[in-house]
C-alpha cells in the first residue's frame, strides 16, 4: 500500500488502517506508505507522528474516547474508530494543533472513506472531547495503582501487573518508559565491504553523524534520523538496519570462515548475514525458515551486501532432516516468541499481545532447539535467543534442554560490556537500556541419535 494523497491525516489514516484493521506492523506499514509518497518533509513529520503516537497510545485514547462516545466502542465501525483514535490523539497529545482542525479534518475523512451519517458521530465526539478533557481524571488509589499506570504509560493492564510482580513497581514503570521512548537508530556494519570507522567517515559526509555501539564491535548508532531511502541507496552494500542486541548472536556464535551453519529461523537475514561476516563469507550457510516470501528476503539482503555464503531453504525448524544430522559446526536457534524485550520498536505489539497467548511459545521453542540439537556435529555449538524478557521461554527453556540432553554442556561467553564470564545473558531495557534479549550458548560433547 503506497500512499498517494498530500494530506498528511489521510495518509495516517490509511497506514492506521492497515496496522488497526489489517494487523500490519507499524514501522512496515509506516514505510511502505511513505515510500515515494507525494508529502513535504513537514508533513512527512507529521503523519509519521500521527501514526506512532495513534499507536502507541491506543490503550488511553480508547479510555478517553469510552467517555464521550455513546456506544461501546467494539461495536462502532472499524474504520470510524480509527479516525476516532487518530483524532483523539491530535486533540490530546498535539498542542500546536488547533482542536477545531482535528475534528474537521476527521470529520472530512469518515465522509470520505465511511459516510455522511458516520461524519456526525465523529464531530460530536471529538468535539465533546475537546471540550471536556481535563474533567477526565485516571484513577487514582492503590486499588487502581495498575490502571492508573497503565493509562499513564501506554501499556495493557496486564502486562504492567506482570512486570511490577517480577521487577517491582518503579522498575516496571521503568521498562513503560523504555518502551515509550523514541527507538535509537542503530545499524551494523558490513565489514565484508568496509571499516566501522571508514563508514563513520563515509556517513558523516553525508551530514548523518554516528557514535559507535557499546554492545557490538560492528554497530553504530546513528544521532539523528537519516532518511531510510536514501541511507540504503547511497549505503545498501555497506549496512544492515538492526538493533544492537541482535548483534549479539552473531559475536557469541562466532562461526570461524569454513564452517557449516544452519539458521533455523533465519528471515528476513539480519542475524543470517551477520554470521556470513564472521565467517569473511567462506563456508555454508544453510538458512532456513517456514515461508518463501520471508526467505527472498533473506536472499535479496545477501545478494544486496554482496555476500555469497548462504543458501535458502524452506523449512520447518521443528521437522528433521536426517541428512543433516551431526553435520553442522555452529546452529543458530532465534526462536519464535513473544517479543516483550522489543516493544519499543513494534509499538502496537503491546496491544496485540495477549497474556494467555504466551504459554504458546515455549513448546513450540522447545520443538526448534531439540530438533537443531540433532544437526551439531560433536564438538560444535548451539546458540538459543529470544527477544523477550520472559523466563519461560528462556532460562527455563535453557534448563530443560539440559536435562533432556546430557550429551550437551553450557559454554561460558564474555558479557558483551564488562567482559564477565557468563553462563547466560538477559538483557533488561530498564537496566541495561537496550532492548530485551536472551542468549545462551551449548556445545555438543558427544555424537546422539534419537
Amino acid at each position: 500500500m503506497n500512499v498517494t494523497t498530500k494530506n498528511p491525516r489521510e495518509a495516517a489514516l490509511l497506514i492506521l488502517q492497515q496496522i488497526f484493521l489489517k494487523g500490519a506492523y507499524a514501522n512496515l506499514a509506516l514505510a511502505q506508505g511513505l515510500r515515494g509518497a507525494p508529502l513535504s518533509a513537514l508533513d512527512r513529520k507529521l503523519a509519521t507522528e500521527l501514526v506512532y503516537g495513534t499507536v502507541k497510545t491506543m490503550g488511553t485514547l480508547d479510555w478517553y474516547l469510552g467517555k464521550v462516545v455513546n456506544r461501546a466502542l467494539r461495536k462502532l465501525d472499524p474504520l470510524v474508530l480509527v479516525i476516532l483514535r487518530l483524532g483523539a490523539y491530535q486533540i490530546l497529545y498535539l498542542d500546536r494543533i488547533p482542536d477545531s482542525a482535528a475534528c474537521n479534518e476527521s470529520v472530512k475523512l469518515t465522509k470520505k472513506y465511511v459516510h455522511e451519517g458516520a461524519g456526525k458521530l465523529v464531530n460530536g465526539a471529538l468535539r465533546q472531547l475537546a471540550r471536556t478533557r481535563d474533567q477526565w481524571k485516571f484513577p487514582e488509589g492503590p486499588d487502581h495503582e495498575l490502571e492508573r499506570i497503565a493509562l499513564e504509560y501506554y501499556h495493557p493492564e496486564w502486562l504492567v501487573r506482570r512486570w511490577k510482580y517480577r521487577y517491582g513497581l518503579e522498575e516496571a514503570v521503568k521498562l513503560c518508559e523504555f518502551d515509550n521512548a523514541r527507538p535509537v537508530f542503530s545499524l551494523r556494519v558490513n565489514t565484508l565491504a568496509i571499516s566501522r570507522e571508514a563508514l563513520r567517515k563515509q556517513l558523516a559526509e553525508k551530514g548523518i553523524e554516528t557514535h559507535v555501539s557499546r554492545w557490538s564491535p560492528d554497530g553504530l548508532l546513528c544521532d539523528t534520523l537519516p532518511s531510510l531511502e536514501a541511507l540504503v541507496q547511497d549505503f545498501g552494500r555497506d549496512i544492515y538496519i538492526q538493533d544492537e542486541s541482535s548483534m549479539l548472536d552473531g559475536a557469541v556464535l562466532d562461526p570461524a570462515p569454513g564452517d557449516r551453519v544452519i539458521d533455523l529461523c533465519s528471515a528476513p537475514g539480519g542475524k543470517t548475514t551477520h554470521l556470513a561476516q564472521k565467517m569473511q563469507d567462506r563456508g555454508e550457510i544453510l538458512a532456513l525458515d517456514l515461508y518463501e516470501h520471508k526467505l527472498a528476503l533473506v536472499r535479496q539482503n545477501a545478494e544486496r551486501m554482496g555476500i555469497h555464503c548462504i543458501r535458502t531453504q524452506k523449512q520447518d525448524g521443528t521437522v528433521l532432516v536426517p541428512e543433516w544430522e551431526n553435520t553442522a559446526d555452529k546452529v543458530l536457534v532465534d526462536a519464535p516468541c513473544s517479543g516483550l524485550g522489543v516493544l519499543n520498536r513494534r509499538a502496537e505489539a503491546r496491544w496485540t499481545k495477549e497474556e494467555r497467548g504466551l504459554s504458546q511459545f515455549p513448546p513450540l521453542q522447545k520443538k526448534i532447539l531439540a530438533n537443531g540439537a540433532r544437526y551439531v556435529k560433536p564438538g560444535g555449538r548451539l546458540l538459543y535467543s529470544t527477544c523477550t524478557l520472559e523466563q519461560d521461554e528462556n532460562t527455563r527453556v535453557r534448563k530443560w534442554f539440559l536435562e533432556q540432553h546430557p550429551e550437551f554442556r553450557t559454554v561460558p561467553f564474555p558479557h558483551p560490556l564488562t567482559g564477565e564470564s557468563v553462563e547466560e545473558l538477559q538483557l533488561l531495557p530498564q537496566r541495561d537500556g537496550i532492548n530485551g534479549f536472551y542468549l545462551c550458548l551449548f556445545e555438543k560433547t558427544k555424537e546422539s541419535k534419537e
